[in-house]
């Protein structure tokens, strides 16, 4: 049975001398798996449609395991975000990030768009850093372990000024706080950044113009939060890490 879907690239591996596996992420059937055929050859129909970012209208055959890939027709390659270091370290990081939290064949239309216009906006240059730190914490939510910031995680006061704890997945008030005595002081801002990017809707986003030292607590709070509660090891994250230290030199 052949199937018609709207899908980015998300991962690709070698198979054999002339053969790739790509993993794509579609509108319709979420998470598949494809043989690509020849799609390490120059000239085959598949080597610009089987690389990662990719956007395409992808038409494959579907088994019981792999899927085939049967014809591919390019919509967007995101070219600026390819050809940019740091904006391809940040795209890599996106992309793994929505294949080890999704599973193969979920439908969720939600997480394809938000993959789709992180990716746009990526390539159109807004702000990468800001841009990863609302699809981290749109992800979280994806994962089942979004954290609580409307109100005290313990007491449900929606007094602020809040401290972030670890501990208890979300912001604690002044009394409360000594309740996890490893609780995190960050700014004001941060906490509503953060609830910012939990509601925000990706399509209505403008420009985010955020101090340093804010872009800095962000990574850190959310790099701890998903060390804690989501637990993946991503390359893709060490190579960022790296890229961001590059540019801060």
């Amino acid at each position: 049975m052949l199937h018609k879907v709207e899908g980015v690239v998300i991962r690709t591996n070698d198979y054999g001398e002339t053969n790739k596996i790509i993993t794509i992420f579609t509108r319709e059937n979420g998470k598949v798996a494809l043989m690509a055929r020849g799609a390490k050859r120059p000239k085959s129909r598949f080597a610009s449609s089987a690389q990662i970012f990719i956007y395409s209208i992808f038409v494959y055959q579907r088994t019981s395991g792999i899927g085939t890939l049967n014809s591919a027709d390019v919509i967007d390659s995101f070219r600026d975000v390819r050809n940019d270091l740091k904006l391809t370290a940040h795209a890599a990081y996106i992309v793994e990030l929505v294949d080890k939290l999704s599973d193969d064949n979920e439908r969720n239309p939600y997480l394809f768009e938000l993959l789709y216009q992180t990716l746009l906006f990526l390539n159109e240059e807004l702000d990468p850093d800001i841009l990863t730190r609302i699809f981290e914490t749109k992800m979280l939510e994806v994962a089942g372990v979004k954290p609580s910031l409307e109100r005290c995680s313990l007491c449900g006061s929606p007094m602020e000024p809040f401290v972030f704890s670890m501990k208890h997945s979300g912001v604690l008030c002044s009394r409360c706080k000594f309740e996890d005595p490893h609780h995190l002081s960050v700014q004001p801002n941060v906490i509503k950044l953060i609830r910012l990017f939990q509601q925000l809707d990706i399509k209505r986003l403008g420009n985010i113009n955020v101090k340093h030292e804010t872009k800095v607590q962000l990574k850190s709070i959310l790099s701890h939060y998903y060390d804690e509660f989501v637990g993946v090891r991503l390359k893709s994250k060490r190579f960022l890490d790296q890229v961001d230290k590059l540019y801060e030199t």
